[in-house]
């Protein structure tokens, strides 16, 4: 350390004296603002955690608000990170174009039944099930495998919006078709009708009730809200 930065430590450190870090957070001073403009250049951060009495990060912190950089003998001392003493550190150690690596075109078989139990290119699961055929899912929705490759959820198709598709084309982003009578059943395409999934799920709400059934179905839920905060009143008043 050069003789002004010692001089200014020596300082710090007799005028913060030799009390113990607080936890809470401290604003930096004028002076201590003064002194780490002199100090971090070439200061090592160990001896700046003890000038200043504080943690690390927050000495960075302060450094960097205050545009404070490393020097350049900083920075190529032993003291510096070597992160920071090298300019792009491990270039030497990466993969250049062109290189192979040292593994390419080598098997590694780990011997016993291993080549027995593998699937060999172009074998299907046992599970498998051709192009063409058709399931039901929980929902009540008939569904026709239209692929093998591909992520298993695109494998399958609602038959009613390949019904759709084939009438009118394909079905545009944000729309789905669904059922006119509700009924997934009911597979006919007088039956289908292509909405915005904003509408179905205005559909799929209260309001596609009728005036008299919304009322009835609002007076249900607060009869069902005065029996629980009632519930919870009388569980409250038992004793201890």
């Amino acid at each position: 350390m050069n003789p002004v930065a010692l001089h200014a430590l020596q300082s710090a450190r007799h005028r913060i004296g030799n009390a113990s870090m607080p936890r809470s957070r401290r604003h930096w001073s004028a002076d201590e603002v003064e002194l780490l403009r002199a100090l971090y250049p070439d200061t090592p951060m160990p001896q700046l955690i003890a000038a200043f009495r504080r943690p690390d990060h927050a000495i960075y912190n302060k450094a960097h608000a205050l545009g404070l950089t490393r020097s350049d003998a900083y920075l190529a001392s032993e003291h510096a990170c070597r992160l920071r003493r090298e300019n792009n550190p491990g270039l030497g150690n990466r993969f250049k174009k062109g290189d192979s690596p040292w593994n390419k075109g080598i098997s590694f078989d780990s011997g016993g039944r291993s080549v027995e139990t593998r699937f060999a290119p172009g074998t299907m699961p046992h599970n498998n099930v051709p192009v063409g055929t058709e399931r039901i899912t929980e929902d009540g929705i008939r569904q026709r495998k239209v692929r093998d490759d591909g992520p298993p959820h695109r494998r399958w198709k609602s038959v009613h919006s390949l019904i759709w598709v084939e009438a009118h084309g394909e079905i545009p982003p944000g729309h789905l078709v669904v059922f006119r009578d509700r009924n997934p059943k009911h597979i006919e395409l007088d039956n289908l009708e292509l909405v915005s999934r904003a509408e179905n799920m205005r559909r799929n709400t209260i309001h596609r009730y009728p005036p008299e059934l919304k009322s009835t179905i609002r007076q249900l839920s607060k009869l069902k809200r005065a029996i629980s905060e009632a519930s919870s009143e009388k569980q409250d008043d038992r004793p201890a």
